[in-house]
């Protein structure tokens, strides 16, 4: 059961609190009053009954200093708890917040269905942080796994494959992945998930962000899915301000928070791609059944041996596949040298998805592609690890 404690002496507020917890999110609410934040952390915990709250709700009626200083606390000493700062959302306050490692600032209008919303995405996040505190040799890894999702040419789908991976993978870890949008000239992931961002990764490698994982957080933008997403810049332009040395900053940053970071790369291997590839510990590639396609990919899997920047995990998929095209699996795999490991049929499905802004993962369309599209995340799913020969060189064919 989620557990809500609410400091607050606004009795209305307190109420929508109520009803936004009664139902689907199952939990119960505690409410302290504000003069229990003079005493600090210790003094808190002491005023709680039963097991720590999942979610924390400071305010209204709260001062906001002393909120921000209770906070600051709260996140070093009980990371898995999720803070909730209920105040006129300033911007001041809100990047002070940020720092302090409050989750959300909230109007003290908001409605009650909106603060469901928030308060369940909290859970999920506070869930998150609890299996992310086991010990090393639990969890497997203290890093998250960075996805670089790519193709020598455009107009494979490469995007298309990128969103709806970040969407499955959020649905394995909701609150636990972002997808990065690194086509920085002509980046479509803002369009293929219905988004309109208010910051884009140009203020994400620039100023206080750069230098502060929570501050970046206040950046990302977050997808109904239950994943965050750090679009492309505005202007084509912008490109020219962010360099490699950005790309990995940001790309350590967010592999620090997040179990699975998606990066929809540009097509070809520029520097920013280049980038990526150092770090990324999977590479999915995007082939198209067309000949262009597969020749370029093979030059790309040789130039990418020579530099030695082949990440450990390869996972290649055969996107619009078609038997009528005159070219079969093992004609792609021939020419290109490695197996396929995803076969994606070509589907109507797919191009009426991607024109609404819904990847089709995030629906309930069923055919052939939504499932090697479920095919290739189960490759990032560890419940399903065997050994890692099979893990990587596993090829799933959807007919």
């Amino acid at each position: 059961m989620s557990r809500f404690v609410a400091i607050t002496a606004v009795r209305d507020f307190e109420g929508r609190v109520r009803q936004a917890i009664t139902g689907a999110l199952h939990g119960d609410l505690q409410t302290l009053s504000p003069d229990v934040l003079h005493g600090g952390s210790d003094d808190v915990f002491k005023q709680l009954s039963g097991a720590p709250p999942e979610v924390m709700i400071l305010g209204p009626g709260v001062n906001p200093d002393d909120a921000l200083k209770l906070a600051t606390v709260f996140d070093l000493q009980y990371p898995e708890i999720s803070l909730l700062l209920v105040c006129q959302p300033e911007p001041d306050i809100v990047l002070r917040a940020m720092h302090s490692g409050i989750r959300d600032v909230v109007s003290p209008e908001i409605d009650i269905n909106e603060l469901r919303v928030l308060l369940e995405r909290a859970c999920l996040a506070s869930a998150s942080r609890r299996r992310g505190m086991q010990p090393a040799a639990e969890s497997g890894q203290d890093r998250g796994r960075v996805i670089a999702v790519m193709s020598p040419k455009g107009g494979v789908g490469k995007t298309t494959v990128a969103t709806n991976l970040a969407v499955g993978l959020g649905a394995m870890a909701p609150m636990d992945v972002v997808i990065v949008d690194l086509d920085l000239q002509f980046g479509d992931v803002a369009s293929g998930l219905l988004l309109e961002p208010e910051h884009s990764i140009t203020e994400a490698v620039h100023g206080p962000a750069a230098q502060d994982s929570m501050v970046l957080k206040a950046f990302l933008t977050v997808h109904p899915a239950g994943i965050y997403a750090l679009c492309a810049p505005r202007k084509p332009s912008e490109s020219d301000y962010i360099t490699a040395d950005h790309v990995s900053r940001l790309l350590n940053q967010l592999a620090s928070e997040f179990k699975y970071v998606v990066v929809d790369t540009a097509p070809g291997l520029g520097e920013h791609c280049l980038a990526t590839l150092e770090l990324a510990t999977d590479g999915v590639w995007v082939c198209g059944m067309d000949v262009p396609s597969i020749r370029g990919l093979r030059k790309c899997f040789s130039v990418l041996k020579e530099l030695q920047l082949l990440p450990q995990g390869r996972h290649t998929v055969l996107n619009f596949a078609d038997r009528k095209s005159g070219i079969s699996v093992q004609d792609v795999e021939s020419t290109i040298g490695v197996p396929i490991d995803t076969v994606i049929p070509r589907s109507r499905n797919l191009p009426f998805s991607t024109n609404r802004g819904v990847p089709v993962l995030q629906g309930t369309t069923r055919d052939s592609a939504t499932k090697g599209l479920k095919k290739l995340v189960e490759r990032f799913d560890p419940r399903l690890a065997t050994t890692p020969q099979n893990k990587l060189h596993r090829r799933v064919v959807v007919s």
